[in-house]
């Protein structure tokens, strides 16, 4: 992993390097392209560890075993993240075309999900008792 990191570190260097010569006028460009980089390396990465757990899984329901509840804290939490970081700009909006009243129902909007969601069970995608993960449901 670190020959890898190496190379971004080249990979961001060239950039800046390329950023200085070039000026200001191919700033954006310039970061787009790195970014870019950056995403195929996360996504080869990721790509990775999912063929890998879902390997591990599969084989482990293979050999009988009931697959084991690993849940992480984003999948248990994501709900409320994510909703905690849209209340802002739905707070906003609510403020702007409602005032105080549209702060008010965005708030339970926003309160009403994640507590029907808490009721529910937790997690977006929840295991079925015995079943495999590929059998997944919302």
């Amino acid at each position: 992993m670190e020959a890898r990191d190496h190379e971004l570190k080249k990979e961001l260097a060239a950039t800046l390097q390329a950023r200085g010569e070039l000026g200001e006028e191919y700033e954006t460009a310039l970061i787009d392209s790195f970014l870019e980089k950056v995403e195929q390396r996360l996504d080869t990465t990721l790509d990775r560890r999912v063929r890998r757990q879902l390997a591990e899984q599969q084989m482990s329901v293979a050999r009988g075993a009931r697959p084991a509840e690993t849940w992480s804290f984003g999948e248990r939490h994501g709900l409320g993240i994510v909703s905690l970081i849209l209340a802002v700009p739905l707070s906003a909006i609510g403020v702007v075309n409602a005032g105080i009243e549209g702060l008010v129902v965005a708030w339970l909007g926003i309160v009403g999900v994640n507590a029907f969601q808490a009721a529910r069970g937790g997690g977006l995608f929840r295991r079925q008792e015995g079943r495999a993960p590929s059998d997944w449901r919302d």
